[in-house]
């Protein structure tokens, strides 16, 4: 038995207890059709359900509904569930809604990508209703302890909380963080629009406007700083810190840097060490 399931049955004796609460739930998937089953035990437990067919039609529609969960296919038609995640995560408004992945694959590496993105669960198609409707109490009681303190007495969501930001910020937003989370692979263009739900023009254009640079130049900037960080902060030699932030070398790396700087690598770490040791000698005296 895995350790999720064992977990689960663990607790069930715990969850069983808890009435279970009716939910809004919405179904985002491509094919509804082999989870016929799995809707209807849903609405036999009295949960409200809302469907959408595609990725990006399912985060719209999660901005629209407010569902209290959603249950999210990774493998559709044109924009992935992954995308759909990163931008769920990445708008005010729907960050706080739990994600559990509902999907046909059984790919470790799919399962953590998932879970690196934003969500809570992860279902195996086929499911059996009985394990799913125990996971969505368990999510449902979970989400409620933790988003308590963001509804008013009467139930509703003080405004400034409920107002959703620019669709062009979120999908920057998901960007950026997508960009941040590993430095040394970010993807092309390209395929970095389409993993957060758009294409290439579209995502260069709001960079432009909601960053004030290029998407190459704000990657370029990002890999600086953290370069910067990473001399001051770590033992890395310059041709490790060069190739963790992504760059090909430490000559490269070593002429954007006195670009940006003005100074070498190595300049700057002396410099820093000298600072931190005058410092400390200060504090000794």
């Amino acid at each position: 038995m895995f350790l999720c399931e064992a977990l689960y049955a663990s607790r069930m004796s715990y969850w069983s207890t808890t009435p279970p609460r009716r939910a809004h739930i919405l179904l985002i998937d491509d094919n509804v059709d082999e989870l016929q089953l799995l809707l209807a035990a849903l609405r036999g437990e009295e949960h409200r359900i809302s469907l959408a067919f595609d990725a990006l039609q399912g985060y719209r529609r999660a901005t629209a509904l407010q569902p209290d969960l959603i249950l999210l296919d990774v493998r559709m038609g044109g924009t992935d569930g992954f995308a759909a995640c990163r931008l769920l995560k990445a708008d005010r408004a729907t960050a706080h809604i739990p994600v559990i992945f509902v999907t046909s694959s059984s790919s470790v590496e799919e399962r953590l990508t998932g879970l690196r993105e934003g969500a809570v669960d992860y279902i195996l198609k086929p499911c059996e209703p009985a394990e799913v409707l125990a996971r969505v109490t368990v999510h449902l009681v979970l989400a409620g302890s933790k988003n308590a303190a963001r509804h008013a007495p009467d139930g509703r969501v003080p405004c400034d909380d409920a107002e959703a930001i620019d669709p062009d910020r979120v999908v920057a937003l998901a960007a950026e963080r997508l960009v941040m989370s590993n430095l040394a692979n970010v993807p092309a263009l390209p395929q970095l629009a389409a993993l957060v739900g758009t294409h290439e023009k579209r995502l260069s254009r709001i960079f432009r406007e909601h960053m004030g640079r290029t998407v190459f130049e704000f990657v370029r900037e990002a890999r600086l700083e953290e370069g910067r960080r990473l001399l001051a902060a770590s033992a890395l030699s310059v041709e490790e810190v060069a190739l963790a932030v992504g760059f090909s070398g430490a000559a490269n790396f070593s002429t954007a840097f006195r670009e940006r700087f003005n100074t070498t690598p190595t300049g700057f770490r002396q410099a820093h060490a000298g600072m931190a040791a005058s410092e400390l000698q200060t504090s000794e005296a």
